[in-house]
C-alpha cells in the first residue's frame, strides 16, 4: 500500500485537531540522508480578519523561512515534502500524538502515543477564546 491515503489521513486528523481545539503543533522531521533542510515546524496564525491560517517555519542549515498557507493549501505544502526529503510527520495534541512514517516500501503508517503536550499552542487557546473554531 503506498503513503498517499495514510496521509491523507494523518491530515484529516490535524485539520480534526484544529476544529476540536487540541492542536499543539506540528513537525516533518528525520530526512533521507543529510539535507540543507533540516525540520519544518507548523503552527496556528490568527490573521486580522479574525480568521486564521497556517505558518510554516523551514529551518535550513543556514536560515529560516517563514510561510503562510490556508488549511486546503497546507496539505499540499506538506505533502510535497513527504519522501522529499522527511520520512516522518509528527502531531502533537492535547489527546495524542500522531506519527507518520514512510517505511522503504513506501508505505505509511500511523502510530499513536501518549501527548507529549499538556497543552494547547498559545495561538490556539486564543483561537477559542475568541470563538474562531
Amino acid at each position: 500500500m503506498l503513503y498517499q491515503p495514510v496521509f491523507v489521513e494523518f491530515y484529516e486528523k490535524v485539520k480534526l485537531s484544529i476544529q476540536n481545539g487540541t492542536f499543539a503543533k506540528l513537525t516533518l522531521a528525520k530526512t533521507i540522508g543529510d539535507t540543507e533542510l533540516k525540520n519544518i515546524y507548523v503552527r496556528l496564525h490568527i490573521l486580522e480578519t479574525g480568521e486564521y491560517n497556517l505558518a510554516f517555519t523551514l529551518r535550513y542549515k543556514t536560515e529560516e523561512i517563514e510561510s503562510f498557507h490556508t488549511l486546503e493549501e497546507g496539505f499540499l505544502v506538506l505533502s510535497s515534502y513527504i519522501k522529499n526529503p522527511f520520512l516522518t510527520a509528527l502531531l502533537f495534541t492535547t489527546e495524542k500524538d500522531l506519527t507518520f512514517k514512510v517505511n522503504k516500501k513506501n508505505a505509511g503508517s500511523l502510530i499513536e502515543q501518549a501527548p507529549t503536550f499538556k497543552n494547547v499552542s498559545p495561538v490556539m487557546q486564543e483561537m477559542i477564546e475568541k470563538g474562531l473554531i
